[in-house]
């Protein structure tokens, strides 16, 4: 992406740059996204996922970064939905202290863990995206108002070697407000490792624990990747234990890519399963996605037909999500 301009921010400078007398400056990037979006259903009561619309919106990053003078990095990343109300989508600030390592404060998503959620390969966006099944639940409890520590990666024989360890002192909650405490006796960490090897072959996983006085949570995923030439595929298994709150949950997720020149295509099927208890039975919920994407320039022209079986862990449920997009980046 191009810049859009660069902000200097020196009425700030005092604040963002405590001993040094230069502003900090931001670069601001961003995106114009049209879409035309069809639903359809056979909730009993849900006639709210039926129908078509369109609408646009616009999406800005402001990015930040400089240097120590022992030679660390430390940057900082923003991105904002303008869609409706301005929100932050994403926010990190990272410091990296060379053969050290990296840490990166997760304000607002931006976890390793949550990175791995889903890895399969997908040509416009991830399959649960259109869905109201989402397999992505492994991360999710630490990605926001967390720290990351991920170490330098490590080449051997091949591979690439990178792993990280992630903490967050109010597990589920996000972020504290300026200054602020969260309210919460839930803590939560999560472990990632992942091997990349020069063959085209990646594997990895992880897992995240939620410890507190009334959650007890553990959730652990796994994967394989390979790419050769155009075609990329990869397989992901997931699953999340509750212990002593909820149904636990399975997730089996595949996909395949198929690159040629500034064409994308690909397939995707994922299973989210809410696992049987004394109470309920256990439901498949099935989605089956055919996605494409092609690139002129700035522009892009995406589309997606998903269908999901058994939606909302319900059986006999079923949710038809088609989905056409023209997205600009500048």
């Amino acid at each position: 992406m191009k810049n859009l301009k660069k902000i200097g921010l020196s009425a700030l400078a005092g604040s963002l740059a405590i001993t040094s007398a230069s502003a900090a400056e931001y670069s601001v990037t961003g995106d114009a996204i049209i879409n035309y979006v069809s639903k359809d259903t056979n909730y009993a009561s849900a006639e709210s996922l039926t129908g078509t619309g369109m609408h646009s919106q616009m999406d800005l990053y402001f990015n930040a970064s400089g240097e120590l003078d022992n030679g660390w990095t430390v940057s900082f990343f923003q991105g904002v939905d303008t869609t409706a109300a301005w929100s932050n989508s994403s926010s990190q600030a990272t410091l990296g202290m060379g053969s050290l390592g990296t840490l990166q404060f997760n304000a607002v998503a931006g976890s390793k863990a949550n990175g791995i959620d889903d890895v399969t390969p997908f040509a416009f966006d991830e399959a649960w995206g259109t869905s109201t099944d989402r397999p992505d639940f492994f991360g999710s409890s630490t990605m926001s108002g967390s720290i990351d520590y991920r170490i330098p990666a490590q080449e051997m024989m091949g591979a690439t070697v990178n792993a990280s360890f992630t903490y967050d002192p109010a597990a589920d909650e996000g972020q504290a407000g300026e200054r602020a405490a969260n309210i919460s006796n839930n803590t939560g960490t999560a472990y990632t490792l992942q091997i990349a090897h020069e063959s085209g072959v990646e594997i990895g996983g992880g897992i995240e624990n939620v410890d507190g006085d009334t959650e007890d949570e553990e959730s652990a995923t796994a994967y394989i990747k390979y790419a050769f030439g155009p075609i990329s595929v990869g397989y992901q298994e997931s699953y999340q234990n509750t212990m002593n709150h909820g149904r636990d949950l399975e997730a089996e997720m595949m996909g395949i890519a198929y690159t040629a020149g500034d064409l994308t295509i690909s397939w995707s099927e994922q299973t989210l399963t809410t696992v049987e208890t004394a109470a309920a039975a256990a439901v498949e919920s099935e989605l089956e996605a055919i996605q494409a994407a092609y690139t002129m320039g700035a522009m892009t022209i995406s589309a997606s037909l998903a269908e999901t079986s058994n939606a909302a862990a319900t059986a006999g449920q079923s949710l038809d999500h088609n989905e056409l997009q023209v997205s600009f980046a500048f």
